[in-house]
């Protein structure tokens, strides 16, 4: 499979594009404006304790508190700083501790603690953190106050496995415990030397600034987006990294020839004067993630609906028929779909629940076939998921770690009209709630002259839509109604004023 990596950079906004056999996967999205908060690490301290919901809040200076669940506790001392104790205990076990014994009995109102953001704020949460902060280098994840060497579950090798673990268990400092990243597969021993030395370093120039400043007080920010996806994501297997900006070219050719010599020359400085994602038909794919409607091949399609609680994702057959007997049409339909599907997560960065609902098939063997392609469609995919196999209704569930907003969300805001429900109110249903209004003024009496003020399209409707309802009303109350275009509201609004001192009356006898 051919990877490239694609940065679009301008002055108000970087882009980054993953494709894989010019296919655009992965689409990450940045403002000057944008804070990346995922893997901060803060000096923060304890504003509210809540052993009900088994969680604290905790003040790193944001406008919104962070949250701090007790599964996400680690040993801490009353200072805040991590214990260095000789009784080692495995992560799993002081969870265990934490939640038998209480959150309340851990951590106290206005303690002090080392956090790190594991997702960033959505909607109106605020941001999740952690006090078991770990530092990412190119090969290994170093997790201060820890004793094991672990071994990323994308390493499939066991006895590659076993090898990896070995190196870095002789390599280990006391007191520290690492996580050997995918990209550690295949390397020596003087790679695995180098990042020790490298996160040992960063983690004693962290400890002095902590124990210098008082809470809240940022202690380290992560890097820029693009170092951070050339360092979990440039390796072997990418061909390319383009640049467009020759300022961002410099920062990540010195990057790379800091953690990847090997890979420098595979760097290139786009010069061309078609814009870069027009030149790698990237810009296209992006207009189509904000559609509902996504079409997959000879005329199926699929339609993705974001909710809050959820994601839904139906397919649907459309005009593809097939050459076969029905059982075979719908399994091509469906292992298409799952390709498209997985695709489409990926790119819009779609976590939380998610239900597929696939085209009923009859056989088991099928939806077993459905769901090892479904699955193998994931193998890259940088975020944490779980998958159920195919249920008797054709459903497949999967959860998928949501640590930023959608793309949907970074690239849009809720509409103005609609407030994000995607349908408005009907031009017949907005006319009959114009008459009943008048029907209350009518009632209520006070006022008999006018002004109605409505958007175009409406005002078009009530004018000509069977008759002239702006008249009827006129003749029925023995008003005096003027009716006023405006196209600066929706058409889903209207207001009423009076005509006399231009009163909004609208409220007054709201529907």
């Amino acid at each position: 499979m051919k990877k490239e990596i694609i940065v679009n950079s301008t002055e108000h906004e970087t882009r980054v594009a993953l494709l894989e056999d010019g296919h655009l996967v992965e689409l990450l999205v940045k403002g000057t404006e944008d804070r990346r908060l995922v893997s901060n690490i803060y000096k923060g301290r304890i504003k509210t304790v809540l052993p009900g919901m088994g969680a604290a809040f905790v003040d790193i200076g944001m406008e919104k508190a962070a949250f701090l669940h007790s599964s996400d506790i680690g040993k801490i001392s009353t200072d805040g700083r991590f214990d260095a104790d000789e009784d080692e205990e495995a992560p799993a076990e002081i969870i265990r501790k934490n939640r038998r014994a209480g959150i309340e009995t851990v951590l106290k109102d206005g303690q002090e603690v080392l956090v790190q953001v594991i997702k960033e704020p959505i909607s109106t949460k605020g941001p999740r953190v952690t006090t078991e902060v770990s530092i990412a280098g190119r090969y290994l994840v170093m997790v201060p106050d820890d004793q094991h060497v672990r071994v990323s579950k994308r390493i499939s090798d066991w006895s590659e496995k076993k090898r990896l673990r070995k190196i870095v268990e002789q390599l280990r400092p006391e007191g520290f415990g690492f996580i050997i990243r995918t990209e550690g597969e295949g390397r020596n021993e003087a790679d695995f030397k180098a990042d020790i030395k490298r996160l040992l370093k960063f983690w004693q120039q962290l400890v002095k600034k902590a124990d210098s400043l008082e809470p809240p007080a940022v202690i380290h920010q992560e890097m820029s987006m693009i170092t951070g996806v050339i360092r979990d994501v440039y390796s072997d297997d990418v061909e390319n990294l383009v640049v467009d900006n020759r300022a961002v070219y410099r920062e990540v050719l010195s990057f790379v020839r800091e953690v990847a010599p090997a890979l420098k020359s595979r760097v290139k400085y786009y010069k061309d004067a078609t814009p870069i994602f027009d030149h790698y038909n990237i810009e296209a794919e992006i207009e189509k993630t904000m559609e509902r409607k996504v079409w997959i091949k000879k005329g199926s399609y699929l339609i993705i609906d974001q909710t809050e609680a959820m994601v839904t994702i139906d397919i649907n057959t459309g005009r593809f028929v097939g050459k076969k007997d029905q059982e075979s049409t719908i399994l091509r339909c469906n292992l298409d779909a799952a390709r498209e599907v997985a695709r489409q997560i990926r790119l819009r960065d779609i976590g939380g629940l998610i239900i597929v609902d696939f085209i009923d098939m009859f056989s088991r063997e099928n939806r077993r076939k459905l769901f090892d392609e479904y699955s193998r469609c994931f193998r890259y995919d940088r975020a944490k998921r779980a998958i159920s196999p195919v249920s008797d209704f054709g459903l497949i569930e999967m959860t998928r770690e949501r640590i930023r907003p959608a793309l949907m969300t970074a690239l849009s805001e809720p509409c103005p009209h609609c407030s994000g429900l995607g349908r408005v109110l009907s031009r017949k249903t907005m006319a009959t709630k114009v008459e009943r209004w008048f029907l209350r003024a009518k009632a209520v009496g006070g006022h008999n002259k006018f002004n109605l003020i409505v958007n175009p399209g409406l005002a078009e409707f009530l004018t000509n839509g069977e008759g002239n309802r702006v008249a009827k009303i006129a003749n029925n109350h023995r008003f005096h109604v003027n009716l006023v275009r405006d196209t600066t509201i929706s058409i889903q609004e209207f207001f009423v004023t009076d005509m006399d001192n231009g009163r909004d009356l609208t409220k007054e006898h709201a529907t």
